[in-house]
């Protein structure tokens, strides 16, 4: 089976993958932080010319569509012409995943204007259903694969830990790297993926 990453350039979602034995690749116009498969090149054309693809999952960058960027990108804002041009991108981007992914596809954002242009309507996951103590509310569009289910939801035993614990990613302190470590996919949710839809995409192939 085999698993395009686009817009990923950490490989933990292609590294969870990739241990359960898919031929997983991980894409984004900057080198592979970690080594290992990874196609340096615009995420639409490694949908296309790299496949067949049996499963896509599309990380587009949000900084543009995220709502705590409103103040910059919103109606009447300065940058509010490269809002609608992430947009438009964005859904012509996950058009050509949806066909290009023989099996099935996900596209991965924050809370994120994007989710009023996608005919999908998202499932919300946080941190701590997979096992991680923090917040961060993230939708998953998801065209023909399952949602994911919890796997060690610990959201009980947040209230015990401080809040530079619990808000780790929201507290990041400016650097070079912030961005690129805010987007970074929880390795808890990048094995449910992994996992769960292993198992999808193998009961897919038997039917």
């Amino acid at each position: 089976m085999r698993l395009l990453v686009a817009c990923e350039e950490s490989g933990v979602v292609r590294d969870a993958f990739a241990a359960l034995g898919w031929d997983a690749w991980s894409n984004d116009l900057q080198p592979a932080r970690r080594g290992g498969q990874h196609l340096q090149k615009d995420c639409v054309a490694a949908m296309v010319e790299d496949g067949p693809w049996d499963i896509i999952i599309f990380h587009p960058p949000c900084t543009a569509l995220s709502v705590s960027g409103n103040g910059t990108y919103g109606a009447g804002k300065l940058k509010h012409a490269e809002r609608i041009a992430a947009i438009e991108w964005t859904v012509m981007a996950w058009n050509i995943a949806k066909r290009a992914a023989r099996i099935g596809a996900c596209l991965e954002n924050p809370t994120s204007m994007i989710w009023k242009y996608l005919p999908e309507r998202p499932q919300w996951v946080q941190p701590y259903m997979f096992g991680h103590p923090e917040q961060k509310k993230t939708g998953f569009a998801l065209d023909r694969l399952p949602p994911l289910r919890a796997t060690n939801d610990v959201q009980l035993e947040m209230h015990m830990l401080p809040r530079s614990v619990t808000e780790r990613v929201h507290r990041m302190a400016p650097s070079p790297t912030r961005a690129r470590d805010r987007s970074e996919t929880y390795r808890g949710i990048a094995e449910a993926m992994a996992s769960q839809w292993s198992v999808f995409a193998r009961q897919a192939e038997a039917a």
